[in-house]
């Protein structure tokens, strides 16, 4: 089984965005970018697959400048067979990362489709369900466990009540959650040799893909900051603080 790893070079999720006071957007120039988290864990999950015997080839993909090929590398790193890089410049939103990634579904023929379940910074959580509408495929999203089984793939997945187990016939789109697994460490030698392996390079413009964006970010702002927790004394103080709120209310 084939299986093709959707990998985007996002912001370092230890790094925290600064809203520009001007224009009203993240700043994204000279941000410390990292693979997305949620796709990490996918390309872990796809490297023990084939561990088990389950999966012949990982492919990881990216969209996106030169600097991608970091995300790539780690991927390569941890166990992906090949690199594909679609290379732009432009700020892509969800619809046309998931033409661009149906496009090259379209070359591979995976049997399963993986990808974050969002991704840190936009946090939109839109491209893997665009991506299996546009396939006409079945989707598992935000997965807490999965198993390959014959042709079907069985998705459990969290829901307000509980989990949801779902059984998707092959090919499908499966987008992670944090509770699939935890990536592996990454030896230093792993590293080392990724750096040597070759990416395969593809202009965004051979795929003859509608990139035009749908929507417009007008602005952004950081949260409003919450007063600070008090301690208090005993019960009778916290129960005088309840009817004082009542009473404000």
């Amino acid at each position: 089984m084939k299986v093709l790893i959707a990998v985007k070079h996002a912001i370092d999720y230890n790094v925290k965005p600064n809203i520009h006071t001007e224009t009203g957007q993240v700043e994204l120039a000279q941000v410390k970018k990292a693979i997305n988290p949620f796709d990490e864990i996918s390309l872990e999950e796809a490297v023990r697959l084939k561990e088990r015997g389950q999966v012949s080839e990982i492919i990881a993909v990216s969209i996106g400048g030169a600097e991608a090929k970091d995300s790539l590398r780690h991927a390569y790193a941890l166990g992906a067979d090949r690199a594909l890089l679609i290379e732009t410049d432009a700020q892509l939103q969800p619809l046309a990362v998931a033409k661009l990634l149906k496009a090259i579904v379209a070359r591979e023929q995976p049997q399963l489709i993986f990808l974050g379940k969002q991704a840190v910074g936009e946090d939109y959580g839109q491209t893997g369900q665009m991506l299996a509408a546009l396939l006409g495929v079945g989707v598992g999203t935000f997965a807490s466990t999965i198993q390959l089984n014959d042709d079907h793939v069985v998705v459990t997945r969290e829901v307000d009540k509980g989990t949801q187990t779902l059984s998707v016939k092959l090919p499908a789109v499966v987008t992670s959650d944090l509770r699939l697994n935890e990536p592996r460490f990454i030896k230093l030698p792993n590293l080392m040799m990724a750096k040597k392996k070759a990416i395969e390079t593809i202009s965004v413009s051979e795929l003859d893909v509608d990139l035009v964006p749908r929507f417009s970010v007008i602005s952004s702002r950081e949260p409003q900051q919450k007063p600070g927790a008090i301690q208090l004394a005993n019960v009778q103080e916290l129960v005088a603080k309840l009817r004082q709120a009542e009473v404000l209310q």
